[in-house]
């Protein structure tokens, strides 16, 4: 059975994405886009709301294929 993902808001994402050295790279409304070379990342940013799965697993994949 797979790993169980964790439950992040915006917040804790765009934590775990600037540890891993990505940038803030603009914000359109209240979705903010992070850069780190040619991989790119948008978060949906409200505050208090639990992120989508989905969002949490590409997050995850997306630091794992950095290292």
């Amino acid at each position: 059975m797979p790993e169980k993902l964790p439950k992040l808001d915006a917040k804790e994402a765009e934590k775990i994405l600037m540890d891993d050295g990505f940038t803030l790279l603009r914000q359109k409304g209240s979705h903010r886009i992070y850069g780190k070379g040619a991989k790119r990342m948008i978060l949906p940013f409200h505050t208090g709301k639990t992120l989508h799965p989905k969002i949490v697993k590409e997050l995850f994949e997306i630091i794992q294929d950095e290292k």
